[in-house]
């Protein structure tokens, strides 16, 4: 009867320990707006509108149902894989800054990542039933915060962690050779946004992209993102290169053909960069990181081929070639 009896509670006990197994497939998540977010992992349905190289990054095509137009009009990684492949093209919801609720609904996701940019499309989703996550990395560790809850929510947190091993084997390389350079021959870089007069600031990914490459970035005292300024203060600080963002509507030439900026060491070196139009919010962070140092400081990478390493890393973190990727960037 001991026996018995002992049998019955160890029985009841593995039940219950079972059911606390099923109970831990629900996490709950902690976005970038303090908003507690509670999903059963993995997730099955999920519209993606602005992480969307991590689809790639992390075979994500049978778990995402929606993505915003960025991707397919922006994305070059995006839109090799699908003209690859057309089956992996995704529904549309709009745009990062507008999305279309409709759309959304329509495709009936367990959740939608997207970013803090519009609160009230956030609080208007969660009104009619949605789950959203937002997210707005300010940092690489916040970048890397923002891969590893994807991985968690997907069921990929191995191959988070892979990924995240080729970003760091990248970072590693730039620091290795930036560490020897001394303090007092350190450049100057500034980024600039959307205007020519817009720069990034302390906050965000390019002042730490700035710092890995062992730049200064004479605006990273200001505590914003990104930042308006007059042409003076540029002038004022007079950097030794110059970055533009990717999606800009205006170029090097630009620069090089305002006298305003003539006075400025970039310029008048030649020293002003477009970048290519990736996401920054991307493991692609790597390779913008190491293009941005071996312009910074090509005396120190002269043996480094950029495109071979680019490939390299495209192949083991997207499974696809750079170079198949680079006839749809647009540069």
């Amino acid at each position: 009867m001991v026996r018995r009896a002992y049998f019955k509670v160890l029985v009841i006990l593995t039940t219950f320990l079972m059911v606390g197994v099923v109970h831990a497939s629900t996490i709950t998540i902690t976005d970038k707006l303090g908003r507690k977010v509670s999903l059963k992992v993995p997730v099955k349905r999920a519209v993606v509108v602005i992480s969307y190289e991590l689809i790639p990054a992390l075979n994500l095509w049978d778990q995402v149902v929606g993505v915003s137009r960025w991707a397919e009009e922006n994305c070059g990684l995006y839109k090799a894989f699908v003209n690859e492949n057309p089956a992996l093209k995704k529904p549309l919801v709009g745009a990062g800054s507008d999305v279309n609720v409709e759309a959304v609904l329509k495709l009936n996701p367990d959740v939608v990542i997207t970013w803090t940019y519009n609160p009230n499309t956030i609080r208007f989703l969660e009104q009619k039933g949605i789950k959203v996550i937002g997210i707005y990395p300010e940092s690489l560790t916040e970048l890397y915060r923002d891969m590893r809850m994807h991985g968690k929510i997907f069921g990929k947190e191995k191959k988070t962690e892979e990924v995240i091993k080729e970003m760091n084997r990248i970072f590693k390389l730039i620091e290795d050779r930036v560490s020897k350079i001394p303090s007092d021959k350190r450049k100057k870089v500034i980024h600039l946004g959307g205007t020519p007069t817009r720069v990034s600031g302390v906050l965000g990914v390019i002042n730490d992209l700035i710092k890995i490459a062992g730049a200064i970035n004479p605006a990273g005292t200001i505590m914003q993102r990104n930042v308006d300024v007059s042409v003076e203060k540029i002038i004022e600080w007079n950097p030794d290169v110059i970055f533009i963002w990717g999606s800009a509507g205006y170029d090097e030439s630009w620069l090089y053909h305002n006298s305003q900026w003539r006075f400025i060491k970039a310029v008048k070196n030649r020293k002003v960069y477009k970048l290519p139009r990736w996401s920054t919010w991307s493991p692609r962070l790597a390779p913008i990181a190491l293009y941005m140092a071996m312009k910074i400081y090509p005396e120190y990478f002269r043996d480094i081929n950029f495109e071979k390493i680019a490939d390299d890393f495209y192949k083991k973190v997207f499974g696809i070639s750079y170079y198949k990727v680079k006839r749809y960037e647009g540069y």
